[in-house]
């Protein structure tokens, strides 16, 4: 790796990406940067692009049209340089399931030109949990244990980027915790991460997010930035059958939006909400056991209402 060439403006930089599958589009036209020393969050639900926009950052998979940049290198002309600075965890397991754990991470060292002994630093809070197992076959590893062994093994050459692509996907929460912690840990030693993940709450633990739908940016800002935004006033419903108000509630024209948000229903307008006349309007429709309370916004509110508002103008 040539640790002597000048630091680019960004970490990866992307500009008009697209990605085109036969007859559907995957990225749409899509430009964001991300700094260096970053921990940089892409969300979205399945199907948003987060996978192929991985794939493309990672040079692992050619755009149709537009520039990506990595660390400075082309994802189109500069692969093998990409390849050296990047550690790259995709979603499923990917590791050699009959090998050891250590075998593994000896295997990825020796690709990468690097030994255990001289990045042990970098991994060491995360293999520490795995080390007692070291002479386990990966492939008879718990889930949790699973991501910390390819976390470990595209760590082990010390990467300038580490993508992630939905790292806590099928785990247990504790998990998530720690693997979230680990993320914080490796921040602070340097490393830029990208992160994609499915979950709302996990936005709140980056730096900055990009919130993706169906191939398109949302919005991208830091998570605070994002609730900031929010210009609509928001309300938490619950009554004695949820399912059954959520159609009684989409029928007041004085609500621009009805969702269901585990137990509770979040009712959104841009007009001011009158919470006693909104539990009388439930009343007289016949729901009972009504408890209506103002509530902030969280970034799923915040997603669901640009997602609605991106339909409309589509």
């Amino acid at each position: 790796m040539n640790t002597s060439a000048p630091q680019p403006p960004f970490a990866v930089q992307v500009e008009d990406l697209v990605k085109t599958y036969a007859q559907s589009e995957a990225l749409k036209s899509i430009s964001f940067n991300v700094a260096h020393n970053e921990l940089f969050g892409i969300i979205g639900p399945d199907g948003g692009g987060k996978t192929t926009l991985f794939r493309i950052l990672t040079s692992l998979m050619l755009p149709t049209s537009g520039n990506a940049l990595t660390y400075g290198y082309d994802v189109q002309k500069d692969y093998k340089e990409i390849r050296k600075i990047i550690g790259y965890m995709p979603g499923q397991f990917s590791l050699y399931q009959d090998l050891t754990v250590e075998e593994n991470l000896q295997f990825f060292a020796r690709i990468f030109g690097a030994s255990i002994s001289e990045n042990y630093e970098l991994i060491a809070e995360i293999y520490d949990h795995i080390k007692p197992f070291k002479d386990r076959r990966a492939g008879d590893l718990s889930g949790g244990m699973k991501q910390k062994l390819a976390l470990s093994c595209a760590l082990i050459h010390y990467p300038k980027i580490l993508f992630l692509d939905e790292p806590t996907t099928g785990i247990d929460a504790v998990s998530r915790m720690e693997l979230w912690s680990m993320l914080k840990s490796l921040k602070k030693k340097g490393v830029t991460i990208i992160v994609s993940t499915p979950y709302m709450d996990e936005a709140l633990l980056c730096d900055r997010i990009l919130l993706m739908q169906e191939g398109s940016i949302l919005d991208s800002n830091t998570p605070k930035g994002i609730i900031n935004n929010f210009q609509k006033q928001i309300v938490a419903i619950e009554t004695h059958n949820n399912k059954e108000s959520i159609k009684g509630l989409r029928r007041l024209p004085y609500l621009d939006s009805v969702h269901t948000f585990g137990y509770e229903i979040h009712a959104t307008s841009t007009e001011t909400i009158d919470t006693p006349q909104l539990k009388n309007d439930l009343e007289k429709m016949g729901y009972q056991d009504i408890n209506v309370r103002n509530i902030e916004p969280t970034i799923e509110d915040c997603f669901m209402d640009l997602m609605q508002n991106n339909e409309s103008h589509g």
